[in-house]
């Protein structure tokens, strides 16, 4: 038994210090074996480790075996995300549920086609009252995307079939999943309120007749009032975050473990611990967080030079969080351009102007035009960077009044749909289990006896 609090924290300390000295790799050997980490290696193409026909992320083009980058294109089964955004933007309709319809069946729905896959989704959007009291109002938790997680693992145990990994039974859990993630991050942001915030709990059910982007603003406002522009806004941030390719790393990992051959739940679990990551989902936040900081220390927004003599010192770790990142710009793949940041940016302006936060949505755009040239400044570039979807879907989300507890889990409401669509792309493909070579490098060692030690 541990004497006391004191002297656990002392071990605990000297063991920290330990993992850490005997964890440190030699980087020099990564070149040398010529390994890849990450998409963002030398020669910027990555390490090819499958094939899908879901999503594809179009940033250069080779010309005589010279790499050279290009505006970012973004499709889904083969549709530009632009064409997308535009056909639902002329059809005055909101396009989330018809991305999923297309991720998930490979074509766009027909008009009766999207009706029957609508009142699949509504049948499946209201959770059990008894589940909602048990796995979440009772449990809040002050992470949502971990509430979520563990929801997911709950609902494993009220699915007679849970491990049936046959295509119809997997649907029909894919399905109930996109039906009702809205659900269960609203209703786990409503508990943490309550119960860590100090504020009224407000459970409102979610309407057979309104889209997902529309339910998510109806249940999380008190008096679940919402503008249509809102609600289009909202709509085309899930659209934008729908799929990204089978390489970004929560979707990788729902093809890693669904190779295993295990259930639904355990795979949509493990890729929402992947997305809540700051380097992946969680990098609208800290964008937000980033600009809170940089309207302290920046007196006039219209000065150029002020705004790039801050962001020379975030670059050189002398501001914000010293890691030396302006988050938001720069993307493991895109260099020249986003595609759905430069979506985004048009639409953005108008809710802006609504908000009347214009001056705000003119600081983004300043920062934007001087980041790259401040970041080509303080790094040896090997091509260029651009504003990602990050550095606006957190502008966006704050102007919709949806608490920052809240803007990951709405990136995971969306990705799930790209989720699933490749969760089943493994299945039916039946791959070998996806089990990538490490090279020890450590030298071998003798043992040596207690006594000698």
């Amino acid at each position: 038994m541990l004497k006391n609090k004191e002297y656990e924290r002392k071990i605990l300390e000297r063991l920290a210090k330990l993992s850490e000295e005997r964890n440190v790799l030699d980087t020099t050997l990564f070149d040398k074996y010529q390994v890849k980490r990450g998409l963002r290696d030398k020669d910027g193409k990555g390490v090819l480790v499958g094939l899908t026909e879901i999503g594809e992320v179009h940033a250069y083009i080779v010309v005589e075996n010279d790499t050279i980058p290009v505006a970012g294109q973004l499709l889904y089964r083969g549709y530009d995300i632009q064409d997308l955004i535009n056909g639902c933007l002329a059809d005055d309709c909101f396009g989330f549920e018809e991305t999923c319809y297309l991720l998930l069946f490979g074509s766009l729905p027909s008009k009766s086609e999207l009706n029957d896959f609508n009142q699949l989704l509504s049948a499946y959007r209201e959770l059990s009252d008894g589940f909602v009291r048990d796995m979440i109002l009772t449990s809040p938790s002050k992470d949502i995307m971990n509430q979520m997680a563990r929801t997911v693992l709950a609902l494993y145990s009220y699915d007679n079939q849970a491990d049936d990994i046959s295509i119809k039974n997997v649907l029909q859990q894919c399905v109930r999943l996109i039906a009702c993630f809205p659900t269960i991050a609203v209703y786990g942001y409503q508990a943490f309120s309550r119960y860590y915030a100090n504020q009224s709990l407000f459970i409102h059910s979610p309407q057979d007749e309104l889209s997902t982007a529309e339910n998510i603003l109806y249940t999380l406002r008190p008096d679940c009032k919402y503008t249509e522009l809102e609600a289009r806004l909202l709509d085309m941030a899930l659209v934008l975050h729908a799929e990204h390719g089978g390489g970004n790393n929560s979707t990788f990992v729902n093809h890693v473990v669904t190779s295993s051959g295990t259930d639904t739940y355990s795979a949509m679990a493990a890729s929402l611990g992947s997305l809540k990551g700051p380097r992946h989902g969680g990098a609208n936040l800290k964008v937000i967080q980033m600009f809170d900081d940089l309207k302290q220390n920046v007196n006039d927004w219209r000065d150029d030079e002020e705004v790039e003599s801050y962001l020379l010192k975030i670059v050189n770790k002398q501001a914000f969080d010293q890691t030396g990142l302006i988050y938001g710009i720069g993307h493991a793949v895109y260099s020249v351009s986003d595609p759905r940041a430069v979506i985004f940016k048009d639409h953005v302006a108008k809710l802006a102007e609504e908000k009347g936060m214009q001056d705000e949505f003119n600081l983004y755009n300043k920062v934007e035009e001087i980041a790259p040239r401040v970041v080509s400044k303080g790094h040896r570039m090997l091509r260029g960077v651009s504003a990602n979807i990050d550095f606006y879907s957190g502008f966006v989300y704050r102007m919709l009044d949806i608490p920052p507890e809240l803007y990951t889990p709405i990136f995971a409401i969306a990705r799930i749909s790209g989720w699933s669509a490749h969760r089943i792309e493994e299945i039916v493909n039946d791959g070998k289990i996806i089990r990538p070579a490490y090279k020890c490098v450590r030298k071998k060692q003798a043992y040596i006896p207690m006594s000698n030690r």
